[in-house]
């Protein structure tokens, strides 16, 4: 590997930069993936730069204690051979920690990098305070024109002096270049109101225009964080957007789902409403609508099944689709099940514990003679003639009782009114169906012309009873 700055050597560029930005560590890491709590370090250099004068530079490999993948491998060009025998992190802490100390750390993607190191030291069992500059947004700042800021690009626009590509010690070299071009091309004032724009904030996504974050009110509502092309990658709500939207990236390096999220945000947006509970509609419609790649939960429900039984007849509990249900039966429905297996294994297990007679319930076959169940002692003995039908619908009703889906309890439609700085909404539903949110008497009228054609949704339903039962203001519009 060809060594392009030399200890002691000066870059007259950086020697005028002040403090804080007078102490500077350039790093660059190799990794296993991109997944800071599971991938590992592979590859890592750090040039230290102290009032533009260059120190004793350091790199090593590693031995990341897991396979390389062929990916990593045709990509970086180090193999597990190349890794056998090097040190672990944990034997270098002390030495790399000693480089951070009192310097900023400076990287391409330096989330990525910092995110690593993070938690390579927080396995050898160190805390360590990581200052970082990003040199992505430095020139996102600094080249609005341009479309393209990965290091490939930053190289050739600038004719950076590089040695191995995708090597830690070869991308490093290229930082402190980049940060002397710049001081060059636009001058030392221009650029420290950059870097100090970067020291305030922190934890802003490196493809992420900074004002954004700044643009967010906080209010409650529904963000959405958006990818490259557009392509939409969260939905989320709060009752204070700012707040929630700062949180997503402030711990990107403990949590790998935040950390790809941090990394592919390029843009956001904001939807405000009256009140939480216009924020949790409007975050289940819109997940369910646009389906976007990192949530899991409020994903479409479809083929969502029941145990629809009557307490009042003689006839066994009945597995039924939810949605296939009349709104005047939801009441009859016990339990939320994704699949038969799901929902006969729950029966089975209150049929055990409450003594039901399993043939009778369908989960045994026998008509005419005493259950296998009965032999063993764990049915009551309806299937023998030795309890009654009542007394065994009493526990069978004591059984699914917790299961119960909650009736209609109104007349007609009702609104839930949430109002907030001038600001009203309605959130409208018919028998656990969600109409829709009117802001004016017209969005009302038209929503409540829909009927009951609107799906039961089981999360729509469940915001609904929760709000309800916590006491929110409920109003019957019908």
């Amino acid at each position: 590997m060809t060594n392009l700055l030399q200890p002691g050597e000066c870059i007259e560029a950086l020697a005028s930069l002040p403090a804080p930005f007078d102490r500077l560590a350039f790093v660059d890491v190799e990794t296993t993936g991109t997944r800071p709590t599971r991938d590992r370090i592979t590859e890592v250099a750090i040039i230290p730069v102290d009032n533009g004068v260059v120190g004793e530079p350091f790199q090593t490999l590693l031995d990341p204690g897991v396979a390389i993948p062929p990916t990593i491998t045709r990509l970086t060009g180090i193999s597990d051979d190349m890794v056998a025998g090097a040190p672990v992190f944990a034997r270098l802490a002390d030495e790399v920690r000693d480089l951070f100390d009192g310097r900023l750390l400076v990287a391409h993607n330096a989330r990525f990098d910092a995110g690593f190191l993070r938690n390579a030291f927080r396995e050898a069992g160190q805390v360590v305070t990581l200052r970082e500059l990003c040199t992505v947004k430095l020139s996102r700042r600094l080249d609005r024109g341009e479309r393209r800021h990965n290091l490939d690009s930053l190289i050739a626009r600038h004719a950076l002096p590089v040695g191995d590509r995708h090597r830690a010690m070869g991308d490093c070299q290229a930082l402190p270049a980049l940060l002397s071009r710049f001081v060059e091309r636009d001058g030392l004032e221009v650029v420290l109101d950059a870097l100090a724009r970067q020291i305030k904030r922190a934890s802003t996504p490196p493809n992420l225009d900074p004002t954004r974050l700044d643009e967010v009110p906080a209010v409650p509502g529904v963000y959405r964080f958006f990818g490259e092309e557009g392509a939409l990658l969260y939905v989320g709500k709060s009752v204070n957007l700012r707040a929630r939207v700062r949180s997503h990236f402030a711990d990107d390096h403990r949590n790998d789902r935040e950390m790809r999220i941090a990394q592919q945000t390029h843009d956001i947006d904001w939807i405000e409403t009256a009140g939480e509970i216009g924020a949790l509609l409007t975050e289940a419609r819109l997940v369910k609508r646009e389906q976007p790649i990192f949530n899991r939960r409020l994903r479409a429900q479809r083929g969502l099944l029941a145990w629809d039984w009557d307490d009042e007849s003689a006839e066994p509990p009945a597995l039924v689709r939810i949605d296939e249900l009349a709104p005047s039966d939801l009441g009859r429905a016990h339990g939320v099940f994704r699949s038969r297996m799901k929902a006969s294994e729950r029966l089975r297990e209150l049929a055990k514990e409450h003594r039901l007679c399993p043939q009778y319930l369908g989960l045994e076959q026998g008509a005419g003679r005493a259950c296998f169940a009965h032999q063993i002692g764990q049915c009551g003995g309806l299937c023998a003639g030795r309890e009654s039908e009542i007394a065994h619908r009493l526990r069978l009703k004591q059984a699914l009782g917790p299961l119960a889906l909650q009736a209609w309890p109104y007349p007609g439609a009702i609104a839930i009114r949430e109002v907030r700085d001038g600001r009203e909404e309605r959130h409208l539903f018919r028998h656990w169906r969600y109409l829709g949110t009117a802001r004016s008497e017209g969005e009302l009228a038209e929503l409540l012309e829909g009927g009951d054609e609107y799906p039961l949704d089981m999360d729509m339903y469940r915001l609904a009873v929760d709000a309800i039962r916590g006491g929110a203001k409920v109003e019957p519009v019908e």
